[in-house]
């Protein structure tokens, strides 16, 4: 299919794009939010069009575009006095109300609920071409399904070029984020998706409202879809999006901390602290956070960094919206970095008795948090999985399950590959290591400690205030190793070989703990506390 490009300007632009929104075809036009992909919301083939278009879950509901409320009242079973007091104050503009639908409205807009979300844009260029066509038109965002919203034609061109009719190039859409969606079908009007009208706006008009968990939360097992924009993962660049909480300064020390290229999406003016950056509006301006979001996850890509960590928004008023967009950009990663306890790195080579020494911390009011625990429950996260799969194929995971052990034979086939593994896992291990610390904080321990075998090799060595080797004689060890693990003494000097040197690990230890024959840990313990106290 060859795309027709129009000018918002153009004198006919209208015209022919009404004629083709008619005739049953696809259109990308410009709306104050975002691009939108119209078609004739009464016409179910045009509809399922929209879908084959974007690579849409069919279990996505749409949202109906009307140019007055006459249009709107045929939509429903019946008009809710609530949306004419929404309407007055938001239509046309950046709401979207949901309400029981009427019979003209097709299962496919709807997703089978019997619910219709309907939405009044305040383009001029979106409300002339439903005047001239006649119909409502069925529109989500004009891009492949799952990637960063367009907010300007060029996006659209980059996802849709040769799937749809035409793309008529408006200039660069004003709020740039979706429009709020709000539903009065629940007992209490309940928020779904926040937007640029904001949970006081509606409460001034309705009273109480209610938020959904999913604007927070991933939906449970088997919820379904109410609006769009409520899937697991969503608005996502290639590359793996993670929000970060907290102050700029430990912002800046986490991600320089990292071991691999990556790339800051930061707030203006910070971006000139780091080698790779995109800046995304004016901290605490959440206005200009919306306009700029989408565009800047897209940039993501262009620069192409595999990973992106982004400054966390302010979550009140639009700022909100932009949270929300994030987190499933993120597929709700989200690491605080803000950490108010003190944090020991703790590691060694095997045989030395790290694990003893663990025990005794834990004794003393320490809690300890076990990295290889961690390892494992890493590769049950589904966004891990969905990378692992990409990184050494799909036929690793079947039905969500990782098989373990043929992943191992994969990724330690060679150092590269090792590498690869350790770049796709590491991120969320150093994740879950921090939520750990932060309930080590919780329940109030004298300190948060990182049991890490490959403490120094990861971004876990800078978030630690001390750094703890255990050591012990190389016989001894050996000794340990082969009654710990039933193994020959052959094997056990093998997997000795195989770990860095004590030097290296003495070398950029704060704190050495002997653990030889004639050393006493609990003596040495009684130092390390009046250290950490």
């Amino acid at each position: 299919m060859k795309t027709l490009y129009l000018k918002a300007e153009d004198k006919d632009a209208a015209r022919v794009s009404a004629r083709i929104l008619k005739d049953g075809g696809l259109v990308a036009i410009p709306t104050e939010t975002v691009y939108g992909l119209a078609a004739n919301a009464l016409d179910p083939e045009a509809v399922k069009s929209i879908f084959e278009a974007k690579g849409r879950p069919q279990d996505n509901p749409l949202i109906v575009h009307v140019s007055s409320l006459e249009e709107a009242e045929r939509l429903v079973e019946k008009m809710d006095p609530r949306a004419y007091a929404l309407a007055e104050r938001f239509w046309p503009g950046p709401l979207t109300i949901i309400m029981k639908k009427s019979d003209i409205v097709p299962d496919a807009v709807t997703a089978g609920l019997d619910t219709v979300a309907i939405r009044m844009p305040s383009h001029p260029f979106a409300a002339e071409i439903i005047r001239l066509s006649g119909v409502p038109f069925a529109a989500p965002s004009a891009n492949s399904s799952g990637k960063p919203s367009p907010t300007n034609a060029s996006h659209v061109a980059q996802d849709m070029d040769g799937k749809i009719d035409a793309i008529v190039d408006g200039g660069e859409c004003e709020v740039g984020v979706e429009s709020t969606v709000i539903t009065l079908a629940t007992e209490v009007p309940t928020l779904l998706r926040p937007g640029g009208v904001t949970p006081d706006e509606l409460e001034e008009v309705l009273g109480k409202i209610s938020v959904s968990h999913a604007v927070y939360e991933k939906l449970n097992e088997g919820e379904r879809v109410q609006s769009p924009g409520m899937k697991y993962k969503h608005y996502a660049p290639s590359a793996q999006v993670t929000i970060i909480k907290g102050s700029f300064a430990n912002y800046e020390k986490f991600l320089k901390a990292q071991n691999d290229d990556v790339c800051a999406v930061c707030f203006n003016g910070e971006g000139r602290n780091f080698n790779k950056f995109i800046e995304y509006g004016v901290e605490g301006n959440s206005d200009t956070q919306a306009h700029r979001l989408f565009d800047a996850l897209r940039e993501v890509d262009e620069m192409g960094c595999a990973r992106a960590f982004v400054r966390c928004p302010e979550t009140t008023g639009v700022g909100l919206a932009v949270y929300n967009r994030l987190l499933r950009s993120a597929a709700f990663r989200v690491i605080d970095v803000d950490i108010d306890i003190p944090v020991i790195g703790l590691t060694g080579q095997t045989g030395a008795g790290k694990s003893t020494f663990a025990e005794l911390l834990k004794e003393e009011g320490y809690y300890i948090v076990d990295t290889d625990i961690l390892a494992r429950k890493a590769v049950e996260s589904r966004a891990v999985i969905d990378q692992l799969c990409k990184c050494f194929g799909e036929d690793i995971a079947e039905n969500g399950v990782l098989d373990r052990r043929e992943l191992a034979r994969r990724a330690f086939s060679s150092p590269e590959k090792t590498e690869l593994l350790n770049s796709v896992t590491h991120p969320e291990i150093i994740r879950l290591t921090i939520e750990e610390i932060h309930r080590a904080e919780a329940e109030k321990a004298r300190a948060a400690v990182v049991d890490a075998p490959v403490l120094f090799e990861c971004a876990l060595k800078d978030m630690c205030n001390f750094t703890v080797c255990v050591t012990a004689p190389e016989e001894e060890r050996i000794e340990r190793i082969i009654m710990r693990d039933s193994i020959s003494r052959e094997d056990a000097i093998l997997r000795i070989s195989a770990q860095k040197s004590e030097k290296y690990y003495v070398e950029k230890s704060g704190i050495i703990i002997k653990n030889g024959q004639n050393d006493d840990m609990k003596i040495q313990l009684v130092k390390l506390n009046e250290r950490i106290d």
